[in-house]
């Protein structure tokens, strides 16, 4: 037998500045899962993370709430700590970025760093609030956008048009702190020297350690040549003091994943067998992996490799990258009830139904997650209530009725337990790749297979029969069997149900090596009912909280803050907005993938009078493009082009879907021509 891995898992930080809400529960769900698998098998995995602790916005919502930073702060972590352990996610350690082992080891790091020559200075213009006394990050500025004239736009980005600029290119810029006109000053910044890595990182990036897709998209940035990464703030900053720079602070990007590692030897301090340098010197033996959301690539798979690397420590044995979550097939949305935070949920549902939905749709790539709340709950009815505790309710009560509870000897379907035995590395194996569907998918197709040959050997009729009180006591039997092999199987993902079964089973906590063997004259305690069925009313009381929450955070919320914007599907626009948009029937003249990009399709349209090169985000539906040679499609004709890496994009075409396979080109009625315009 193989030595005990040992492992050290992450996930990304949450932002000490709000609620946890289901979005962030499917990257905690996803990797405590694949913690307790580990943990199930035996081998040594440690699970840590942080609240993310530092910034401007936790400093401004302190003093607008009347506390220090660290009072908000420890406030936040109480609340993030409690939904965390009532959603059974099990932490090693929670801790904070702002701690003195993440001072110390953020020094260290960066003193390393620029004693290898890694980083620079220079200075930097950029708005200062000469109110406020401090320097604005773009998300603090805002103004009327250059490219529409949109007013209250931020300072980086246009809620309106979608164009993209610097700051110092809106009109009539403001502080979103204060009010004031922000004015433009110079200021020393230090900088990471990423490029001095870019070899280190192309080759590290495709050696296995991410998804094909992830390396893809790194690929566009590492060949466009990487860029130098600003890791300073000036005062006034909540977070840590760059060593030997008076008034100059860590950017909160720098100091976020160190804190990864101050967990860890927070923990070690507590804990002797751990050995904080076996985990993260060099050369280190130890497995270390990062589950993270695709909106934090870039941090996680270039500048935290690229700095471990200059600081002389080791790199992630892999990065595990998941996709959004939607809602009922959209975005999450305070409007219609579904931004829904954990302790919303928590008040109306089971931790367990969500853990076990979550689980069945989550695949080893990065596509976005749907949590359809119909099927959420008929897909919890149907398989853990209808398929696996019905095993034990069906079972049970024949075996404390006709033999006081002890389960006989013997193995009634033999080429049962042959294909529960037989199943189990294949189980075994989708879990250590986190194909999590797959997994679930395989347990449940046991679980009919164990349901139909109860149903067909009918106890139920023959306990009503002379003589065979012994065949009943051998079916239930073979049944409880099964549905133990059943509970070891889910107990990554179903930790109470597991705990309740055990009770049940008068067994001591189950391992993965249990499924190997039976138990026989076995004692089983009473049996209790394990899981209920979800009542539909209870999620839509759910949802009608969330809305409340928003009511609330509106009311509590003062106008004009920016912390809360309006869901954009719910916005009204005027008519005469609309009326504006050029819509016409397009004829797709040729339609090919752009090399390169994961997304792309490149479409020559012709719109009767001209043609067009458009650029979509559709490949992932139409894996073949040319078959969408020949066909019509509706695009919008008087978009501004824009300019993008593989070249210019003259319009948009119409499509519709949740994403992923299901995108839809929209297509005109027949009979329609290229170049009509829609009306």
């Amino acid at each position: 037998m193989s030595e005990p891995r040992q492992i050290l898992v992450t996930s990304a930080l949450p932002y000490a500045n709000g609620s946890i809400h289901l979005g962030h529960m499917l990257e905690y769900i996803q990797t405590d899962m694949w913690v307790r698998f580990q943990k199930l098998r035996g081998n040594q995995c440690i699970y840590v993370c942080a609240d993310d602790a530092h910034g401007s916005a936790i400093m401004l919502r302190a003093e607008k709430e009347g506390i220090t930073p660290e009072q908000l702060i420890a406030n936040v972590q109480a609340e993030h700590s409690s939904d965390f352990a009532d959603f059974l996610v099990d932490f090693d350690n929670f801790h904070s970025t702002h701690s003195e082992e993440n001072r110390e080891l953020s020094s260290l790091i960066y003193s390393r760093l620029r004693d290898a020559g890694h980083i620079a200075t220079r200075s930097v213009t950029q708005y200062f609030d000469p109110e406020k006394g401090m320097f604005l990050a773009d998300r603090f500025i805002k103004g009327t956008c250059p490219k529409c004239a949109a007013e209250d736009q931020y300072g980086d980005n246009c809620e309106k048009c979608g164009a993209t600029y610097a700051p110092t290119e809106l009109k009539n810029p403001k502080s979103a702190i204060s009010g004031a006109t922000p004015v433009l000053r110079d200021s020393q910044h230090f900088f990471f020297k990423l490029p001095d890595f870019q070899a280190m990182l192309q080759q590290w990036t495709r050696s296995g350690t991410l998804q094909d897709a992830v390396a893809n998209k790194l690929a566009e940035w590492l060949d466009s040549g990487l860029q130098e990464w600003d890791i300073s703030r000036d005062a006034p900053y909540f977070g840590f003091e760059i060593p030997g720079e008076p008034g100059k602070y860590f950017y909160v990007w720098l100091d976020a994943p160190i804190g990864y590692m101050a967990s860890f030897k927070n923990l070690c301090a507590r804990r002797p067998e751990l050995d904080f340098d076996a985990f993260w010197n060099e050369g280190s033996k130890a497995e270390l992996y990062h589950f993270i959301g695709k909106d934090i690539v870039n941090f996680h798979a270039l500048f935290w490799p690229a700095m471990l690397e200059g600081a002389g420590f080791r790199k992630p044995t892999a990065v595990n990258v998941h996709g959004y979550l939607t809602v009922n097939g959209a975005k999450m949305s305070k409007s219609r009830g579904t931004f829904i935070k954990a302790r919303t949920y928590l008040d109306h549902l089971q931790p367990e139904y969500l853990r076990y939905y979550y689980a069945a749709k989550l695949g080893r790539g990065v596509d976005d997650l749907d949590l359809n709340l119909e099927d959420f709950v008929q897909k919890v009815n149907s398989d853990l209530v209808g398929k696996v505790v019905n095993i034990a309710s069906r079972c049970a009560g024949f075996i404390h009725k006709g033999n006081e509870g002890v389960m006989v000897s013997g193995d009634a379907a033999p080429e049962l337990t042959e294909a529960f035995l037989a199943a189990a590395p294949s189980i075994a194996e989708a879990y250590e790749g986190r194909d999590f569907g797959r997994a679930m998918r395989e347990i449940m197709a046991l679980a009919d297979r164990a349901n139909a040959w109860i149903a067909d050997k009918a106890p139920w009729s023959l306990a009503k029969q002379e003589g065979k009180q012994d065949e009943v006591q051998a079916i239930c039997a073979q049944g409880i069997n099964l549905f133990r092999q059943l509970v070891i199987f889910l107990k990554p993902v179903l930790p109470l149900l597991a705990a309740d079964a055990e009770a049940f089973l008068n067994v001591a906590p189950l391992t993965w090596n249990d499924h190997q063997s039976r138990l026989e004259n076995h004692q089983l305690n009473p049996f209790k009912a394990l899981m209920s069925r979800i009542e539909p009313a209870k999620v839509e009381a759910m949802v009608a909280a969330s809305k409340e929450d928003l009511l609330a955070a509106e009311a509590k919320a003062p106008a004009g803050n920016g912390e809360l914007t309006k869901d954009p599907l719910s916005a009204e626009i005027e008519f005469d907005t609309f009326a504006a948009v050029d819509l016409r029937v397009a004829l797709i003249v040729k339609a090919e993938a752009v090399p390169g990009a994961d997304k792309l399709l490149q479409l020559t349209l012709d719109i009767g009078d001209e043609r067009r090169n458009v650029f979509s985000g559709i490949k992932s539906a139409y894996p073949d493009p040319s078959k969408l040679e020949g066909r019509l499609t509706m695009m919008v004709a008087n978009l501004k082009p824009r300019k993008m890496r593989f070249g210019v994009s003259e319009g948009m075409v119409m499509a519709a879907g949740p994403g992923g396979e299901e995108i839809y080109l929209l297509s005109p009625d027949s009979g329609a021509k290229p170049g009509q315009r829609i009306k």
